[in-house]
């Protein structure tokens, strides 16, 4: 029996990765390289998420026969330029990954629908499938469906994008390999009393709070996850995540700037505050490298995970209660106008 390390604050993406780099060769079992399947990775706002693959694809596997080749990386962003400066990342750290560019608007449905179209159209399997999505926490701003920008972007359209895209999951599935979803959320999401039923389909401008509204996006990624592990009866294990307090630009973003010096992690001067424990990029990606690699989290669907280990005393009660996670899914069903079956 293997035997991994324990995982703390510090531990970076690489660090966790080394590992797993055994169990990750055998789940599609492909020589001569150490395939380990697809990852489809969306980030709005940030560069997080094309860094983790930027992280993950430096050491734990020889670029000439690892990830490098026997990866194809789908990196979606909502603009084509941050598009390029993504694949410029993951290729200056691994010059022959395989990436396949898809711009992604997870605040429209019709435009969610049209990217997850095209991912289905594609030859390779999709294994991995991780939501890193998140919108500024800004004035309120309503979607062109009439949703809350921020729980359009980080709930609702990744909701869509995982139902439309679970048959290319399932179809990966191995007696070795569980397809994964992970869901980026936060320690944020126990900030509040939970989702807002009621504003989730009409929410009101007047009553807009930006922290609230982010709250209950990351309490709905929390409870999204344990009930797509629930009710996919073992075939998807999905996670969810607190990744740290990382300083990206979603912070520096001018609209969020005082709402994050309100909070206290930014100073007068709109740099981070040496008083708060800040992760590095490397150490921020490496809880969602644990959530879609580590297989002791087979026997843990619906996990939540912070610095890499399971964590689930840290869930609000709110986002442990099953008719919580039942009525979300329920109503984003109703949003989407689609059944998301099994």
């Amino acid at each position: 029996m293997s035997t991994y390390p324990t995982f703390s604050f510090e531990t970076t993406a690489e660090e966790v990765a080394t590992p797993f780099a055994q169990e990750i060769a055998g789940k599609n079992g492909t020589a001569p390289f150490v395939r380990i399947g697809e990852i489809f990775i969306h980030s709005q706002s940030s560069l997080p998420a094309p860094r983790l693959m930027a992280s993950v694809s430096r050491r734990p596997w020889p670029l000439q026969e690892g990830f490098g080749q026997g990866l194809t990386a789908y990196i979606t962003l909502l603009t084509h330029s941050r598009l390029k400066l993504s694949e410029e990342a993951i290729k200056k750290a691994a010059p022959s990954a395989n990436i396949r560019r898809l711009t992604l608007d997870l605040s429209s449905l019709a435009g969610v629908r049209k990217s997850a179209a095209e991912v289905n159209t594609y030859a390779e399997p999709l294994h991995v499938l991780i939501h890193n999505a998140a919108a500024a926490i800004a004035p309120s701003k309503l979607t062109v469906d009439g949703l809350e920008n921020q729980m359009a972007t980080d709930h609702v359209g990744p909701f869509l994008l995982t139902k439309l895209l679970a048959p290319k999951l399932l179809a990966a599935a191995t007696p070795a390999h569980k397809p994964r979803v992970v869901f980026v959320s936060s320690l944020g999401h126990a900030f509040g009393a939970g989702v807002d039923f009621a504003a989730l389909v009409r929410p009101d401008a007047t009553a807009y709070q930006p922290f609230e509204w982010y709250s209950q996006a990351k309490a709905a990624n929390v409870l999204t996850a344990i009930e797509l592990s629930r009710r996919s009866k073992g075939r998807i294990h999905a996670y969810s995540l607190h990744p740290g307090a990382i300083y990206t630009n979603i912070i520096a973003k001018d609209e969020s700037v005082a709402i994050f010096q309100g909070f206290g992690l930014l100073d007068a001067a709109r740099r981070p505050r040496a008083d708060v424990r800040w992760k590095t990029i490397a150490q921020g990606a490496a809880t969602t490298v644990a959530a879609a690699f580590d297989p002791r989290l087979d026997d843990a669907p619906g996990a939540y995970l912070v610095d890499a280990n399971v964590a689930n005393e840290a869930v609000a009660p709110h986002c442990t209660d099953p008719a919580n996670a039942e009525k979300l899914w329920t109503l984003t069903e109703e949003i989407i106008g689609e059944k998301f079956t099994f």
